[in-house]
């Protein structure tokens, strides 16, 4: 891939490349810190990106749009990218290195078969049970990735919550020499997470959008008060009347094992988990609701 801008940042397309760049920084002993993304980069990425740096001696960061991620091809081509503005973004975070593959490069010969675990509950409720084979795309690619890059510490954000927890799942229970960060949720003004899906939203989308985090905060205010079965039914009232977006689901479980979580005195670690849709663009959010905000 030729260097569209003039920066110290190195790009590169091949997985070759990206290896032998990175050799002199693991034979020298010197820390590696790693941003998987799929492009349309907004401040979520770039906060993880600054937290890298503060962390590692050289931070990189993947562009890939994962095919073995997405349930439906519509969805996979109308997902947002913007090589040319993310380079930029990275380039301006003082991002090191961007590894920006194609699909053929990640999945030799036409070969896309995906990681086949038993993850217990963990890919199969809430985004596992509404994107069925995602997690087993999403895992794949990671552990593509970490196998080339070969990080010490990896950084994800919040705002995929299941993800995270998988994530870790897999990354002990197969000895993976990487540490998994996991960074705050970065908000819009108004409170909406970041996400690259956003950009797709109508200006009347992205405004209605607003009650998702709106709902979350409010529930993190009745904790306590209120048992989670009377939160969902207050959050799927909340939607049926006030909401022109569309309620997926609304959980709230323990923050590890992902298990339905009844009421404050029986968890120690629960987190509101939503997904909704505003029109046909799919938004995700969550909360931690014993954490101080």
């Amino acid at each position: 891939m030729p260097a569209l801008i003039q920066t110290a940042m190195k790009i590169y397309a091949t997985i070759k490349e990206t290896e032998d760049a990175l050799s002199p920084y693991r034979n020298g002993k010197r820390s590696i810190g790693f941003v998987p993304t799929m492009g349309a980069l907004h401040r979520g990425h770039l906060s993880l990106v600054t937290r890298s740096k503060s962390e590692n001696d050289v931070t990189v960061c993947s562009i890939f749009v994962n095919p073995t991620q997405f349930n439906s091809p519509s969805d996979l081509e109308k997902y947002p990218r913007t090589i040319d503005d993310d380079m930029q973004m990275l380039a301006s975070a003082g991002c090191d290195i961007l590894f920006a593959p194609s699909v053929d490069e990640m999945y030799r010969k036409g070969d896309y078969s995906t990681i086949n675990e038993d993850f217990g509950i963990l890919d199969k409720v809430m985004e596992g049970k509404s994107r069925p084979g995602h997690f087993a795309g999403m895992l794949t690619i990671v552990n593509k990735l970490f196998c080339i890059i070969k990080p010490d510490n990896a950084y994800f954000g919040k705002k995929d919550f299941q993800q995270l927890v998988l994530i870790r799942h897999f990354v002990h229970t197969h000895h993976l020499p990487v540490i998994i960060k996991a960074c705050p949720i970065v908000r819009e003004d108004d409170g909406l997470a970041m996400s690259s899906r956003n950009r797709l939203l109508s200006a009347e989308e992205r405004s209605n959008a607003s009650i998702i985090p709106q709902t979350l905060f409010k529930i993190k205010s009745m904790w306590g008060e209120k048992t989670s079965a009377e939160l969902k039914e207050f959050v799927k009232d909340r939607f049926n009347m006030v909401s022109p977006l569309k309620l997926d689901y609304f959980e709230i479980v323990n923050a590890e094992t992902l298990e339905p979580v009844k009421d404050k005195a029986s968890g120690k670690s629960a987190v509101a988990c939503i997904a909704a849709f505003s029109g046909d663009v799919r938004l995700i959010d969550n909360i931690s609701l014993t954490e101080q905000v």
